[in-house]
């Protein structure tokens, strides 16, 4: 089955909750992101502020000690736990991964062996808790060597851009592959292999989840800024709290998997706040920018749900 744009954007307009007064804070979500080195601090901040944006309700962050300062400093909005330098992460956030409804691992995170370890950690206990995950970046990674024993949620969305994927597919599936040669076949069959969604990004973005495949091509920016991933990702992890919850409270089996209704909303709303913010800034568009026009894009897309 093929979907078009407008069935796509009623079908997320469907998971969006209503904004009433009788909502308790946590409920549009609570999304726990996994990344923040000494070298990379702006991630963890664009995704935790991304996800905020969408609509989720608290964002944590769980990075490297010499990341906290700058990503406090960044917004008093992200709540922030220096543990990736820890030899046991779970003794100070093994209660907090309980209470999240998604868990973000990758922006910022670097590949520090002490940090991949932690990383792991991490992970698996969400994995033991079968949490609905999400795996961008530098966390990509961690499936080179631990992909045989990964045993994710079904609600779990894999984010790589086309070279990502390519050396994921390489590692996995031990076949050769280059990322221009890049197709929907090679998706399916990856995210297949692993029993994940996978959101493929390129010129035109593949989210694939079993036999269900859909696309984006949504105008965006030719800006190549550094953090639009993290963007993504964010909003991708509110989007997949929502899904769950819709389908969930329905009982019934949706008609599109969560993550894949939940990549589709986020790679949508990227692509409309990035394009929105080149055409106000061009040359000098930055990652900044196209957070400050996540509201627009919501705005856009789905203007049902503004309006309630």
């Amino acid at each position: 089955m093929s979907w078009s744009i407008d069935e796509m954007k009623d079908a997320v307009c469907g998971i969006v909750p209503p904004l009433t007064p009788s909502a308790h804070k946590g409920q549009a979500g609570r999304i726990g992101v996994v990344g923040g080195s000494p070298d990379y601090t702006g991630g963890p901040y664009f995704a935790g502020m991304s996800a905020l944006r969408v609509g989720a309700d608290l964002a944590y962050v769980l990075c490297h000690r010499e990341a906290s300062i700058p990503v406090k400093a960044f917004s008093p909005e992200l709540m922030v736990h220096p543990v990736l330098d820890l030899s046991n992460p779970l003794e100070e956030v093994g209660d907090l991964l309980g209470r999240l409804h998604v868990l973000l691992a990758g922006p910022g995170l670097g590949s520090r062996p002490t940090t991949m370890s932690a990383l792991g950690q991490i992970v698996q206990a969400a994995c033991d808790r079968q949490l609905p995950l999400i795996l961008d970046a530098d966390a990509l990674k961690y499936l080179d060597n631990h992909y045989e024993t990964f045993s994710p949620s079904p609600n779990t969305l894999l984010t790589p851009n086309r070279k990502e994927f390519a050396r994921l597919y390489r590692c996995i599936m031990q076949t050769d592959l280059q990322q221009d040669a890049v197709q929907v076949e090679h998706v399916q069959r990856l995210a297949k292999f692993l029993g994940v969604a996978v959101l493929c990004k390129g010129d035109v973005d593949v989210i694939v989840c079993g036999d269900t495949v859909v696309t984006c091509n949504l105008p965006g920016s030719p800006r190549r800024c550094g953090g639009q991933g993290d963007l993504l990702s964010g909003a991708a992890a509110t989007f997949l709290h929502w899904a769950n919850s819709a389908a969930a409270a329905s009982g019934e089996t949706p008609a599109l998997p969560p993550p894949v209704l939940a990549g589709w909303a986020a790679t949508a709303l990227t692509r409309t706040a990035a394009h929105k913010a080149f055409n106000t800034h061009a040359q000098a568009t930055l990652t900044s920018d196209i957070l400050n026009h996540i509201p627009f894009a919501f705005t856009t897309l789905f203007p049902d749900k503004v309006k309630e």
